[in-house]
């Protein structure tokens, strides 16, 4: 049991969560703020993607790599989701000014 190599097993969890929660947060999001936070979505990309290079240690920085990418593809699913609205897949905010 000692010689197992966990990581990529824990790397793949967190890809899945972190994929879930990007899922929720741009549904939200959306309903929510429309597309205008975007640029949230790139800062928190670059400085995650940015800190993986640094850090020590291959789980943190898998983790922060993974979610980095996550966060910038968020961007593009962000205005995807917009696209959702308008077809009317998803349902728009009442309350938007859009």
């Amino acid at each position: 049991m000692k010689d197992l190599h966990l990581i990529g097993l824990v790397l793949g969890f967190f890809m899945v969560l972190l994929t879930g929660l990007g899922h929720v947060i741009i549904i939200k999001g959306q309903y929510h703020f429309g597309v205008k936070f975007w640029p949230l979505f790139l800062i928190l990309g670059l400085l995650s993607v940015t800190a993986s290079v640094f850090v020590k240690g291959a789980l943190l920085s898998g983790v922060l790599g993974i979610a980095g990418f996550i966060f910038l593809w968020c961007i593009y699913e962000l205005f995807e989701q917009e696209k959702r609205v308008e077809k009317g897949w998803f349902p728009r905010n009442p309350n938007s000014r859009t």
